[in-house]
């Protein structure tokens, strides 16, 4: 049975039908501290770990959300898939507020020099990612969308902006000009380290408004967000509880074996300092 790693976003801070509960204090790990305690336990069967993205209380930003801490403490307990939910904006029409979209293509649009791979110090990787979603998952989460009598839309791009501001309507426009479906502020970094960190990943997002090209919608406040998130909440647990069970029998991720031909690094010029720590990610292939 695979082990899966849930992501909470804005609104969602916990996990609902946990059996054999158990929080883990996590001080450090090779990266820094993460956004908080991580929450194990088992929903029907199947084993699942969660954390906060934005931590308890929603005290860390978009753009100050320590990605490799949280994604690599996720390796560390043995997560194999990651269901990261998540709040967008809807750049198109049809994609209305309290939708489901399940994308499968991200753009890239921070700007902050954010730390998005975990080989910076004398390790070189250049992992493949020209899809950077597990199908598997995809599908199963759409299914799980439909069960639970919510609107979805399977595909589409999601363009991470910077943040923490929302868009300006030029910037709106441009992404709308470029085909985009959604934009938010997280989901890219995760899905670059969850592929360097070998882990499956896949994206539930939950439309909380038009973002602010649409001529007919109001201005976008964070109290909008909040008020659509909540409702969307309730709806998100139940479609993980319907999907996670599913996750959880999949044999074979593509992004298992994401390292094997992408690093470039020798050995015998890595130190044994590095090497130990970063046994989690590369001990299968560098001794």
């Amino acid at each position: 049975m695979a082990k899966v790693g849930i992501i909470g976003g804005s609104g969602l801070y916990d996990m609902d039908g946990f059996e054999e509960k158990q929080e883990h204090m996590v001080v450090d790990t090779p990266f820094g501290p993460p956004s908080g305690n991580f929450v194990s336990g088992v929903i029907e069967g199947t084993e699942v770990v969660f954390v906060a993205r934005h931590g308890k209380g929603h005290k860390f930003s978009p753009s100050q959300i320590n990605y490799r801490a949280n994604i690599f403490e996720m390796k560390r307990m043995g997560v194999d898939a990651i269901i990261s939910v998540s709040a967008v904006g809807s750049l198109k029409e049809n994609i209305k507020p309290l939708d489901f979209v399940v994308p499968d293509q991200f753009l890239d649009r921070t700007n902050r020099n954010r730390q998005a791979s975990f080989f910076t110090d004398g390790i070189v990787a250049h992992v493949s990612f020209g899809d950077p979603v597990d199908a598997q998952i995809c599908d199963i989460l759409v299914e799980a969308v439909k069960k639970a009598n919510a609107t979805v839309h399977k595909g589409g791009t999601y363009v991470n902006m910077e943040g923490p501001q929302f868009s300006t309507k030029a910037e709106s426009n441009l992404y709308r000009s470029w085909g985009m479906d959604i934009i938010g502020m997280t989901n890219m970094t995760e899905a670059k380290l969850a592929r360097e960190a070998e882990i499956a990943y896949a994206t539930l997002a939950a439309v909380t408004d038009y973002d602010c090209w649409y001529p007919e919608h109001d201005t976008v406040t964070i109290e909008m967000i909040i008020n659509n998130l909540n409702k969307n909440v309730a709806k998100a647990k139940e479609i993980l509880k319907i999907a996670i069970p599913k996750v959880g029998k999949i044999e074979k991720f593509d992004a298992s074996d994401a390292l094997k031909y992408a690093l470039v690094t020798s050995g015998s010029v890595i130190p044994e300092e590095i090497k130990k720590r970063y046994k989690v990610l590369i001990g299968k292939y560098i001794k």
